[in-house]
């Protein structure tokens, strides 16, 4: 018997037919006025999309999540586990990272704590360094004392002292089987955003453009370990949106490749040496547009950098909560952070940090960082989020967002570049105005290089 069709026998209906169906049902209400979703990012958004609609996006052919490998410990390479860069969609289940930081202040207790959290489902770790002025080979070795580099990544955030953090990672780690190759995760070193914020560098900004270089060049020795941490989260705690963060993300990871190179170094180390991490709100679906199009863009930039190494022009993610607390209601609190986690999962995230409730006047406790770690181990171990490539691939509303999103950040970005890229622009003080003033936002720009990007 030939096999039917599910739904087969009844009639295809046309966009207008359903158009004409919403008019009806809204009575001669506008639909622009009462379904259109005007997101505020420089599109809007229609009720439905429709398979036609897909024929109009450019990207759908691209290769979207570049996961970790199939044990979800290992990172990609050209002998293992190769990736087609721009060919197809991924292949390998959405494995992320589940991130909780350790703040140091005892060195002996930070690593009784990160053993502990080893033990209950964390496998990427944030060490938050108070005092560089502390760090020293007793004190690391301390730290990092029973730590096996491949049942977890390493991270690390201080206000100085990453070359030698790099150094003390490598040599105290070199001989734990398999030794330097297996090492993963960053000293999260960000001079730009510390000027954003601060307005100012402990050293000349060149000076710290140089001992960037230097700790780029450090790191080589640790093939998977990242030197720059592009942090996001700034902007989106600054005022900015899920475009405008991607927008300013990028082009400050360009302006680091520009810098990078400047000063010798290959732009593949460069894109290499960079991670990336975001803020997820609770937009559900244009966080999930989000990350997505971050891959698409990043694609770009390397590209036109001469970077189409898998491994080099892999854009690695991280994503942390960023969520408004709800005064008193710790639940309200949890579902927010779930829904937020979900999505940035979906999105192809490479590790998470889910931010533990907040009470007892902004403390927290062992229950609620325990619960954010379960909220991760809930998404992996019952509700299987790390057994599906790409997910929300070939969802007509998803994939619409992502290409709005995609186009909208990417103009943002040429205005930047217009202006003479990130640095300049800070000086100028347009990204304080991009932060603080939304209506620019869908504008179109040209490029500093003479219109060498093109978004295809």
């Amino acid at each position: 018997m030939k096999q039917k069709k599910l739904f087969e026998e009844f009639p295809a209906t046309s966009t207008g037919e359903w158009l004409d169906r919403i008019r009806a049902e809204l009575k001669g209400a506008d639909l622009n006025e009462k379904l259109l979703w005007k997101t505020g990012e420089g599109f809007d958004l229609m009720p439905f999309y429709r398979r036609e609609d897909m024929e109009k996006l450019r990207y759908t052919d691209a290769f979207m999540p570049l996961y970790l490998g199939k044990d979800g410990l290992k990172c990609r390479n050209s002998k293992e586990d190769p990736g087609q860069l721009g060919k197809s969609k991924g292949d390998k289940a959405a494995s992320w990272l589940v991130r909780q930081d350790v703040l140091v202040q005892s060195y002996a207790s930070a690593n009784e704590q990160a053993l502990s959290l080893l033990e209950r489902g964390v496998d990427s770790l944030g060490f938050l360094i108070g005092d560089p002025d502390t760090i020293s080979n007793e004190n690391f070795a301390m730290l990092l004392r029973d730590f096996n580099p491949s049942c977890a990544e390493i991270n690390f955030s201080s206000e100085g002292k990453a070359i030698e953090i790099v150094s003390l990672v490598s040599d105290l780690l070199a001989d734990k089987e398999p030794g330097r190759k297996s090492v993963r995760g960053a000293v999260e070193a960000d001079p730009l955003v510390r000027l954003m914020i601060q307005g100012k560098l402990c050293i000349p900004v060149d000076a710290g453009l140089d001992y960037l270089a230097a700790l780029v060049r450090k790191a080589m020795d640790l093939p998977y370990y990242r030197s720059i941490h592009i942090h996001g989260t700034y902007f989106r705690k600054a005022g900015s949106g899920p475009v405008l963060e991607l927008a300013l993300a990028i082009a400050m990871a360009v302006e680091y490749i520009d810098q990078l190179t400047s000063r010798g170094i290959d732009p593949g180390t460069a894109a290499s040496a960079i991670r990336f991490s975001f803020g997820i709100g609770p937009s559900y679906f244009m966080e999930i547009g989000r990350l997505r199009a971050a891959r698409l863009l990043w694609e770009v930039v390397c590209r036109k950098f001469g970077v189409t190494d898998d491994f080099p022009a892999r854009m690695e993610i991280h994503s942390e909560t960023v969520l408004n607390a709800a005064a008193g209601d710790p639940f309200l609190n949890m579902i927010g952070s779930q829904a937020a986690a979900m999505s940035a999962i979906i999105g192809g995230t490479d590790s998470l940090t889910v931010h533990p409730v907040e009470y007892r006047n902004g403390m927290t406790g062992d229950f609620p960082e325990r619960i954010a770690r379960n909220q991760q181990l809930l998404l992996k171990e019952e509700a299987f989020f790390d057994r599906v490539a790409d997910p929300s691939a070939g969802s007509y509303y998803i994939e619409t967002i992502t290409s709005h999103i995609a186009e909208n950040a990417w103009n943002i970005f040429l205005q930047i570049e217009k202006k003479g890229g990130f640095l300049q622009a800070l000086n100028s003080g347009m990204i304080h105005t991009l932060l603080h003033d939304r209506k620019d936002h869908g504008e179109k720009a040209g490029d500093r290089k003479g219109e060498n990007y093109k978004l295809s």
